[in-house]
């Protein structure tokens, strides 16, 4: 019921907000988002501005940092995870509305060009000695936690296969101490354009921009067996101005939707 009442109350308030523009502030509305969500989020924020005249501000990063960047006191008013957990413990703590579903994604694996894999032989192939299997850094990242879903499914497939990937898994994204890209490159497409993995876990819609920014990259699609749905959460401060709201309101209607199934995430 909580869920149902804050969403009800954000639909209110945005239609307020968008027809007043008396009321518009001058600050923009602060909104901090998973890193995957980089380009359609920006669409729709740029979307929000051009129908309601209000500014937003995006911050991207990995879920947990972006979490505990919070917890110390940066003013985000939106948080868009790329899990439920992260918003859930926001809270927990108070001050936040309890986070409702408002896309998903899965995980699909990017390879050098030199890996031939299939859906079939994808497993196999992590488990090669000499294939490096690179992942994001669970606890900050939720992709980091999918993939390590996604080795224990495989010891149901093949015994001893979560123990060898635990141990071979290369945490080469979404840490404090992660190196990062230069501007301009995506993440993904860089770690793997100098080399530093055969094969990365990553989130479908990832894999799809770094095979664009780099075509020679190829991408596998994560068999049935193996597969982790990714659902992604949304909170909102408990005292988010009317603006925060609107900006809920409009990424939950059915344009917000729209853009985010057009960059490849599905529907919550």
């Amino acid at each position: 019921m909580k869920r149902i009442s804050w969403l009800f109350g954000a639909l209110v308030l945005a239609a307020c907000a968008m027809n007043d523009k008396a009321a518009v502030p001058a600050a923009p509305v602060p909104v901090y988002a998973a890193g995957s969500l980089r380009e359609a989020l920006t669409a729709i924020a740029a979307d929000f501005e051009a129908r309601s005249g209000h500014k937003v501000a995006l911050t991207f990063g990995a879920s947990g940092l972006l979490r505990e960047r919070i917890e110390k006191g940066e003013g985000a008013q939106v948080f868009a995870s790329a899990d439920t957990d992260h918003p859930q413990r926001l809270a927990a703590r108070g001050g936040w509305l309890a986070p409702q579903v408002f896309t998903r994604n899965s995980l699909c694996a990017l390879t050098a060009a030199h890996i031939a894999a299939r859906p079939p032989t994808l497993l196999a192939t992590m488990l090669r000695t000499d294939v490096r299997v690179g992942t994001s850094t669970p606890k900050a990242d939720p992709s980091g936690d999918y993939a390590w879903m996604l080795f224990r499914k495989a010891e149901a497939v093949q015994a001893g296969a979560y123990a060898a990937l635990d141990a071979k898994a290369l945490m080469l994204t979404g840490g404090a101490d992660s190196p990062k890209p230069p501007a301009g490159r995506g993440t993904y497409a860089w770690v793997m354009d100098r080399g530093r993995a055969d094969v990365f876990l990553t989130y479908c819609t990832n894999a799809v921009s770094a095979q664009q920014e780099v075509p020679r990259l190829k991408i596998v699609q994560v068999p049935p067996e193996l597969q982790v749905g990714a659902a992604y959460g949304l909170t909102l401060r408990g005292d988010a101005p009317p603006a925060a709201r609107a900006f809920v309101a409009h990424l939950l209607s059915a344009e917000g939707q729209a853009v985010l199934q057009r960059y490849g995430f599905g529907a919550p």
